[in-house]
């Protein structure tokens, strides 16, 4: 096993500000543990879900969606050509992942019990399915970024074990995700009388699943642009261009489905009613998914950088959107009293994505993540079977 020496990390005064962050989220955090939730949290008997499950969780998880739809793209429907974004993908999606699971710990009441899942089996339990789905998915990203790690930390029968593992480690990178991303809609269905009719619906799993995978090129347009900057590098724009195809098509078949369904239901005619819900309602859909559709839609603006990337976080935005308007707008009259973070969840929250992207930078520093052109499309030594990735 060799050891590389050569490490690095900058450090600025944007990234001090970072640690910083990650230090005061780790004092609260830990003070958290000690005296309760009650006593760094406004959650109550009538919202036991804040800001840790309705953003850090279910936003995050969509946000991470970018390495199982690249997987997808990439390796099931063979489109090579997206390779250049693919590592960034899964490094994203790996931290993504791992943010998730430490709100998920966050927010368990009797955090000391976070073991129980793991032997007392809730079978009809669709938060027990969350859970294991998840966990067992952070884990197969991080065995899938070993391809990547021992690029760097040679370790020769680790690396050729891991070498055929990949192709299954693929399989499962893409059903697990699949599953727990319509699982967390499924959460959801049973609050048929509590959470608003424009949201509620039996294929709001669909709905779940289906915005994840197209936020998948958005994200890696957003994250690509943003590390291309700030590495003096040219952001990828013809990959971007071209896999945002995906995102538009599968934007208009959301459009198209979510107004099928509620006429269906016969609750389009509430969208219009003027209420506070109807309101967040029609600017989710017109803002944050017609808007995107028209501009992927034309060709002058996909094919600039600063046309795609508009687009990108229009899309970014809308699924957060939909998913604080499913948490908390659809589900407030139901709910009773208020709910309002304390600035403790939120240090917590920002503190836990400082971290991401420090470690994000700190891995793009010393392994290889980025695309090299030299070694252009070829399949050389450093392909991946499960990743797909060239260093």
């Amino acid at each position: 096993m060799q050891i590389g020496r050569n490490w690095s990390f900058r450090i600025t005064p944007f990234r001090i500000l970072l640690i910083i962050l990650v230090l005061g989220a780790a004092a609260a955090a830990l003070y958290r543990f000690v005296y309760g939730l009650g006593a760094v949290t406004n959650l109550s008997d009538e919202w036991p879900w804040g800001l840790w499950i309705g953003f850090d969780l279910l936003c995050g998880i969509a946000l991470a969606g970018g390495g199982f739809s690249t997987a997808l793209i990439v390796h099931v429907l063979h489109k090579e050509e997206y390779l250049p974004i693919a590592r960034a993908a899964l490094l994203t999606s790996m931290l993504g992942y791992i943010i998730a699971l430490v709100s998920l710990f966050l927010d368990i009441g009797r955090w000391y019990n976070f073991w129980r899942p793991f032997f007392f089996w809730g079978y009809h339990s669709v938060l027990f399915e969350v859970f294991w789905c998840i966990a067992l998915y952070t884990t197969i990203q991080v065995i899938e970024f070993g391809e990547i790690f021992f690029e760097k930390i040679k370790f020769p029968a680790l690396q050729r074990l891991l070498h055929k593992m990949l192709p299954a480690l693929l399989i499962l990178g893409i059903v697990l995700p699949s599953l727990h991303q319509s699982s967390l809609g499924s959460l959801y269905i049973v609050a048929i009388d509590r959470l608003y009719p424009l949201w509620w619906s039996m294929i709001i799993p669909f709905f779940f699943v289906w915005s994840a995978f197209f936020l998948g090129p958005a994200m890696v347009t957003i994250e690509g642009t943003l590390a291309a900057r700030a590495y003096g590098r040219d952001p990828e724009l013809p990959v971007f261009a071209s896999l945002t195809k995906v995102t538009l098509w599968m934007l208009i078949v959301y459009f198209i489905v979510k107004v099928a369904d509620l006429l269906y239901r016969g609750v389009f005619s509430m969208a219009f009613n003027g209420s506070f819900e109807s309101n967040m309602f029609l600017i989710e859909m017109i803002v944050f998914v017609l808007l995107p559709i028209i501009m992927y839609a034309i060709p002058s603006v996909r094919n600039k950088l600063g046309g795609v990337l508009t687009a990108s976080i229009l899309v970014v935005i809308g699924v957060i959107f939909n998913r604080m308007n499913v948490v908390f707008t659809g589900m407030a009259k139901a709910m009773g009293g208020s709910y309002f973070p304390s600035v403790w969840e939120w240090l917590i929250t920002a503190g836990m994505w400082s971290a991401l992207v420090l470690v994000y930078c700190f891995i793009t520093e010393n392994f290889p993540i980025m695309f090299k052109e030299e070694h252009g499309h070829g399949h050389g030594s450093g392909a991946s079977v499960g990743s797909g990735f060239h260093a």
